[in-house]
């Protein structure tokens, strides 16, 4: 039998987040995570003591500055941070966890069923084989990629005015400054660093807020002038 990997106590604070009904969610979701998600190596064994702190409560505090009821996207879910915790504290969000390995999917499926999350749907898949499929309001994710391919794969999903909440540590103002052309050609409109979850994670957690504008359109085989150029001369054969 597989060594059972002990959940340590919450710790109090854990308890003022996940209030109310999000309590026990929380509590079964953080033993499938030290269970079943270390044995099918979506967490790895190492993690299981910094579980509350480093990963619920951490994913936890992104809530602070989700809007009401949105649509949002969690881009390469893993094992559901943040999307399932943010699911579990935030009903008033639909949440579409979206991940491309089946291993991965087949464990979120049976959080949510196992979890009730009325609110929260998985989705096999990469962000670029959605586009033009499905839109949302607000994209997350959690040390999936850097910013800057983040952006690609993020802002083509997001409504205008929609925002890409990417978690970030200690590097977060490095990327943001890394990604500087990826803001251009994606249409970013804005883009800032913003902390969340003060006297409720040490340190607190650093995001990468962008704001969603409308991405430059695509350029046009042989070039925009060229092919105006092509359709003037025809024009003017007609005429003749």
């Amino acid at each position: 039998m597989a060594e059972t990997n002990e959940l340590p106590d919450a710790p109090a604070v854990a308890r003022e987040v996940f209030s109310g009904e999000a309590w026990s969610k929380a509590r079964a979701y953080a033993e499938m995570l030290a269970g079943p998600g270390v044995v099918r190596g979506l967490l790895g064994p190492r993690e299981v003591p910094r579980i509350w702190d480093r990963h619920l409560l951490n994913c936890a505090v992104v809530a602070e500055v989700v809007p009401e009821g949105v649509r949002l996207v969690d881009i390469g879910s893993g094992a559901g941070l943040p999307g399932i915790v943010l699911a579990i504290l935030r009903p008033d969000i639909k949440v579409t966890l979206l991940e491309p390995l089946l291993r991965r999917t087949t464990f979120l499926e049976e959080c949510v069923e196992a979890l009730k999350l009325e609110n929260a749907e998985v989705l096999r898949g990469r962000a670029e084989e959605i586009v033009g499929k499905r839109v949302f309001d607000v994209a997350c994710a959690r040390a999936v990629a850097p910013l800057d391919r983040l952006l690609v794969w993020s802002m083509p999903l997001l409504v205008e005015g929609g925002q890409l909440l990417a978690v970030k540590g200690e590097r977060a103002a490095e990327e943001l400054e890394s990604a500087q052309e990826a803001l251009r050609k994606t249409g970013a409109r804005q883009a800032e660093l913003v902390t969340v979850g003060h006297d409720k994670v040490e340190p607190p957690a650093t995001l990468v807020r962008v704001i969603a504008g409308q991405a430059p359109p695509r350029p046009t085989r042989g070039g925009g002038r060229r092919a105006s150029g092509g359709q003037s001369r025809r024009r003017r054969k007609r005429q003749r």
